[in-house]
């Protein structure tokens, strides 16, 4: 099944998300596949639980489609339950990002290269990694969203008025989009 995104202006895209325990959610195999057909139908390369309505710290991540540039990333698909991130290091470098709930919005997000991050698979097995480059960068992205953070909160106070309009009509639902998604400033959504 696939979840409409949620669209930039939502407050569950601005709560720290919670923390979830594996009696909690039965079927959380099921909310894990959902998201990863929701993510594929928008073609993203992540998506945490708070962009479909889902306020647990989850996301999951396929970031094969960076193979080209960096070949390790070829079978990179990954699942985050309760991460936390330990440690980031290195100089901090710029990217280009975007986000599903911000759609037609890009914009250069530096982050450091590494990071060290201790995580539970869609199985419940504890994991602690180190992931650099792209990977990393996708990580930190998705992991802002389990903390209620944007990358547009990253960007100089310059570039975020820049933007405010397109961010606001976003939340309007002046948008053109191929996926599904809700409007927190509309009715109902498409």
């Amino acid at each position: 099944m696939k979840y409409p995104i949620i669209a930039y202006g939502d407050p569950v895209l601005r709560r720290k998300a919670t923390a979830i325990e594996p009696d909690e959610y039965p079927h959380i195999k099921q909310i894990i596949d959902d998201m990863y057909e929701t993510m594929y139908g928008a073609r993203g390369v992540g998506l945490a639980a708070p962009q479909v309505g889902l306020s647990m710290r989850l996301f999951v991540i396929d970031a094969s489609v960076f193979a080209d540039e960096e070949p390790d990333l070829k079978d990179f698909k990954k699942t985050f339950l309760n991460a936390t991130i330990l440690e980031e290091t290195g100089e901090e470098w710029g990217f280009n990002e975007g986000c599903l709930s911000i759609p037609d919005i890009r914009e250069d997000v530096y982050r450091k290269p590494t990071v060290k991050i201790s995580y539970y698979d869609e199985n419940w097995k504890h994991h602690e990694d180190i992931f650099s480059g792209l990977a990393a960068r996708v990580i930190q992205h998705e992991y802002d969203h389990i903390e209620g953070k944007l990358f547009t909160d990253k960007l100089s106070p310059l570039r975020k008025r820049l933007i405010e309009k397109r961010l606001n009509d976003i939340s309007k639902g002046i948008v053109d989009v191929e996926y599904k998604m809700k409007f927190p400033a509309v009715k109902k959504g498409r």
